[in-house]
């Protein structure tokens, strides 16, 4: 039997961990406390498995088992036998993965890289793996599975086209520690998005044309899963109501499951009546809305025209008063905004009543057209072959100058508005007059005191970094060069 390790990476600051970016090793008291509020993060930021990881392992091969090491929980079992270890790589995770390939293939054992980064950069990834696998993965798992078995693994597998979501594919948690996440029920619908919006890497990974599973089929894994877990369902599609018709006869033969929801939409829901009934009706508890800029002049340079100004707060209130809560995720620093954003901002969560706010700072994703555009401009922070510099992080970072607000101006003005944001008593508020699942909207608020807290703390000890380093970059200019000093995780 051939042993099969699954890796899922994490990281020591952001969503995974509360320790700031620019911290040094720790004391053992820090330590001590990081762990009480990483296991609270945990809790209060809704930990799920892995989806990726879930599909690959339920990928059946004869003679083979498949096992899946989540590290936001665990150690690497590095004293274990393996045959095989696959990780997924995210561009802000890279070296992390990489360092984890190294450590196994010390040991003998063959390693194969796959995800967003490997995808977009395959070049960079070879010297760390045995194979790599380009694209979404759903119909090369087993090729490299069954080639692992008969030892002629490829040094590289690519899907030359995205995979039928149609055909069946059952979904196992047989790999899963069910107890340790928030929920195991995860349930993926659809890939793809219809929009363009610059600054995300959803369409340039999974294309602009909607593809759907078959709807019978995600009626059984509903059925399925809450055989030995009926927690929250996760609807993990970028945008759940994105094919209307389609949502809404899903949704509608879900209605008798009686179950509890949660997914992403865009706020346009608010005006596809007939859909946001079936919603609140099938047990939609919240939804994650990308907002983004609350205005058009802020959303216009980046191509998101599905939000618009004069209908987008009526549309958030018309969620809310279906009785669906609200986790509203906006951007500061789009190229429309100005240092009246925040105040913008502040005023309509107030006026909608968004029940989580997610203050998120404009990041350029490698990959991305608007990583290109930046790059072109001389606005980015860091060199743009250092792609490992552009990690994922809690607001905690400047990546990219903004194009209207002076980098000091700008980390002034952010780190002002989520003081204000973020403090006990709008945690309290918010919590008493969500919709519904009113002890988490409590969980989540009263986290991000603390995730915005290191989000300050970073960015003004980057601002600090800057003075004495590129002061250059604290113009209102835009300089045509890029950083030459990078900083050290």
């Amino acid at each position: 039997m051939k042993k099969v390790l699954l890796i899922f990476t994490r990281s020591a600051s952001g969503v995974d961990g509360p320790r700031a970016v620019y911290d040094a090793l720790p004391s053992k008291f820090q330590q001590w406390k990081d762990g009480l509020l990483q296991a609270a993060i945990k809790r209060a930021q809704f930990a799920v498995p892995p989806m990726g990881l879930m599909l690959l392992s339920s990928v059946e091969v004869a003679g083979v088992e498949q096992h899946i090491c989540d590290m936001r929980f665990e150690e690497l079992p590095l004293d274990e036998h393996w045959d095989l270890v696959g990780i997924t790589v995210h561009t802000g995770l890279a070296k992390t993965a990489f360092a984890v390939a190294d450590e196994f293939r010390k040991r003998g054992v063959k390693v194969v890289l796959g995800g967003p980064h490997v995808t977009l950069f395959p070049d960079s990834c070879v010297e760390y793996a045995d194979a790599i696998v380009l694209g979404e993965a759903d119909e090369l798992w087993r090729d490299v599975l069954e080639d692992f078995k008969q030892n002629t693994l490829k040094p590289r597998y690519v899907a030359m086209e995205f995979p039928d979501l149609s055909a069946p594919r059952p979904v196992s948690k047989h790999a899963l520690k069910i107890h340790r996440y928030f929920t195991t029920n995860l349930i993926q619908t659809s890939r793809g998005c219809p929009y363009r919006c610059d600054f995300c890497n959803v369409y340039v990974m999974n294309g602009h044309t909607m593809r759907h599973r078959n709807i019978d089929e995600v009626v059984k894994e509903v059925e399925r899963f809450l055989v030995d877990d009926d927690r929250v369902f996760f609807f993990v599609d970028d945008t759940v109501n994105a094919d209307v018709s389609y949502a809404k006869e899903l949704f509608t033969r879900l209605i008798p499951y009686k179950i509890r929801w949660v997914g992403q939409a865009t706020p346009l829901l608010g005006q596809q009546p007939e859909l946001l009934e079936v919603f609140a009706k099938s047990g939609c508890s919240g939804l994650l809305l990308g907002i983004e800029g609350v205005t058009n002049e802020s959303n216009k340079p980046h191509r998101k025209f599905q939000n618009m100004e004069h209908t987008l707060a009526r549309n958030v209130k018309a969620i809310r008063k279906a009785g669906i809560c609200v986790y509203g995720s906006f951007i500061y620093g789009l190229d429309g905004d100005t240092l009246e954003t925040p105040h913008a901002i502040e005023e309509f969560i107030a006026e909608t009543g968004v029940d989580i706010p997610g203050i998120n700072i404009l990041r350029p994703i490698p990959g991305t057209p608007l990583f290109d555009r930046l790059a072109s401009e001389g606005r980015l922070m860091f060199p743009k072959e250092d792609i490992y510099a552009f990690r994922y992080s809690w607001g905690q970072e400047l990546l990219c100058k903004p194009k209207q607000i002076a980098i000091e101006d700008f980390i002034e003005s952010y780190s002002a508005l989520t003081k204000r944001l973020f403090t006990f008593k709008h945690a309290a508020l918010r919590a008493v007059k969500a919709p519904c699942i009113n002890q988490a909207i409590a969980l989540f608020n009263l986290s991000y005191i603390h995730m915005y807290g290191l989000s300050r703390r970073d960015l003004h000890t980057q601002l600090e970094r800057l003075k004495s380093e590129q002061p250059e970059m604290l113009t209102t200019e835009t300089p045509m060069q890029f950083f030459e000093t990078k900083v050290q995780v």
